[in-house]
């Protein structure tokens, strides 16, 4: 019995083995099984790039509107009615063009009144004038006393006194006058119309913003760590809103304090000259702070959907997920690049327009891909 129960046991033992080998044998079976059904990924030449060895532009990122160098509001001068008032936004004018005018009857009737007091007083300093001179002779000739002469000088005075008076009062008057004929300030394109014909303006009342296009500067504010980094003469290449290309700016300006509260500082670019550019167009870019040669990928090629960034490489017909460490970023091609370690140079990795893929996902590399 005890024998039976011996070769019952090791029968049992080894029936154990033999069915564990099997299974085992078929779940490698379906898994070879399920590798050969897996999709393979098909990847042209535009869906992949090669991490490279390449001088950057360390740049300084920033942000900001575009602002007219040049701009003026052209205000009235005198109260009155608005007249013949006849560019609109868009409008191009040239520095000095008559614009409109201001109602000013009242101020012409004012200036002829006081014109007639002039003339009326330039009358009595000629009557006095002759008085003066009459005296004179009497006193050289011996016929009066030279007090008779001192009270005709003090007349004479009195009367140019009051001339030059009502002369400053046409003055006055005159450029009230002239004052209600509105003219640009400067040339370039009516940006606002504030005013209407017919309406009853105040003194200082804005009537038109007036702004000259083919002055630009991109007005943006930086930290005050970062601005340390930059300074005057320095390149930039900014990218606006749905334009293709990149525009050339050079930082001309540092404000030399900082903005309360924010502590930013206020820098300003010009624009080289381009005539689609606008006021208050939203811009981004980067300032050009120095250059360093490093292996570099394009920015977009980084996952970061992750705790850690990494990127989708592809590693024999596979793609493996492999964390990098970030570093300088940069601007080439009017691309921007950022400096990758954890990859060695030529690693292929997908691009961003690839998408997410799961590791270990087969792929096909098409011939001729960098």
């Amino acid at each position: 019995m005890v024998i039976a129960a011996g070769v019952a046991l090791l029968g049992a033992g080894a029936f154990h083995t033999w069915q564990s080998r099997v299974q085992q044998k078929q779940l490698i079976e379906r898994q070879q099984q399920a590798q050969q059904n897996r999709p393979v990924v098909q990847l042209a030449p535009s869906d992949l790039v090669t991490a490279q060895v390449l001088p950057l532009t360390l740049g300084l990122p920033i942000s900001g509107q575009t602002k007219a160098v040049n701009s003026a509001f052209v205000k009235a001068r005198v109260a009155g009615e608005l007249q013949q008032l006849q560019v609109r936004e868009g409008d191009f004018v040239q520095a000095g063009q008559w614009i409109a005018k201001i109602d000013s009857t009242e101020n012409v009737a004012r200036l002829r009144q006081a014109q007639q007091q002039a003339q009326a007083a330039k009358s009595q300093v000629d009557i006095a004038q002759r008085s003066f001179d009459n005296n004179r002779a009497l006193v050289d000739q011996g016929f009066i006393s030279k007090t008779g002469l001192d009270a005709s000088s003090s007349n004479l005075a009195a009367a140019q006194a009051t001339y030059l008076a009502a002369q400053a009062g046409v003055d006055v008057l005159q450029k009230a006058v002239d004052d209600a004929v509105l003219r640009a300030p400067i040339a370039g394109q009516v940006a606002q119309r504030l005013a209407q014909n017919g309406e009853r303006v105040s003194v200082d009342s804005r009537i038109l913003e007036i702004i000259d296009v083919r002055k630009l500067e991109l007005e943006a504010s930086v930290g005050v760590a970062e601005a340390m980094q930059i300074r005057v003469g320095q390149a930039a290449q900014l990218r606006f809103e749905g334009a293709e290309q990149t525009v050339a700016a050079q930082l001309v300006r540092i404000n030399p304090s900082a903005t309360p509260g924010s502590r930013a500082v206020m820098v300003y670019l010009a624009i080289s000259g381009n005539t689609a550019l606008r006021q208050g167009l939203y811009a981004q870019g980067l300032l050009a702070t120095g250059q360093v040669t490093t292996l570099a990928l394009p920015l977009s090629a980084i996952r970061t959907d992750k705790p850690n960034p990494y990127v989708q490489a592809v590693v024999g017909d596979r793609v493996r997920h492999i964390p990098v460490v970030l570093g300088a970023r940069g601007e080439r091609k009017q691309e921007t690049m950022v400096a990758v370690s954890g990859l060695e140079a030529g690693a292929v990795v997908l691009a961003a327009g690839v998408g997410p893929m799961l590791a270990d996902t087969l792929v096909s590399l098409v011939s001729g891909a960098k």
